[in-house]
């Protein structure tokens, strides 16, 4: 049976982006690198403007871009502004059955912290321009 180079590589990407979550939150279970990543990720996406929310998601190794648009509907996305309390809040939401990530600021500021590192710092830079001050004080760049 032959494989398919673009799954092995968005894999291997795929885990290199959850080791690096799992090292930040100082956690020996990638389960929860996961569950911060997935939490954080669809929190972020919800507080993009679409256009910006579909560039970040192009931008995200196959794999997780699949996890980062899961569930995901548009039109159902409360309107804006959210504040970093409302944003917390939905990572917080989302890691209720992960209490080892105690720290929902320290999760998102760790995933924050590989966005940019892995993707490009033009994009991030436009996202981080559409979030409310309190989530960009969130990022590490």
């Amino acid at each position: 049976m032959s494989k398919l180079a673009v799954f092995d590589t968005t894999v291997q990407k795929s885990y290199e982006w959850l080791h690096d979550v799992r090292d930040g939150l100082g956690v020996e279970d990638t389960r929860s690198a996961y569950a911060a990543l997935r939490a954080t990720l669809h929190a972020l996406r919800d507080h993009l403007q679409l256009n910006e929310a579909v560039q970040l998601g192009a931008q995200l190794p196959m794999l997780l871009r699949g996890l980062y648009y899961e569930g995901w509907r548009p039109s159902r996305v409360p309107p804006r502004p959210y504040g970093a309390d409302e944003f917390l809040e939905q990572v917080f939401r989302e890691l209720r059955d992960h209490p080892e990530v105690d720290d929902i600021e320290d999760a998102v500021t760790v995933v924050f912290g590989v966005l940019a590192t892995r993707l490009d710092g033009g994009e991030i830079e436009q996202a981080i321009a559409q979030l409310p001050k309190g989530v960009r004080a969130l990022w590490p760049v």
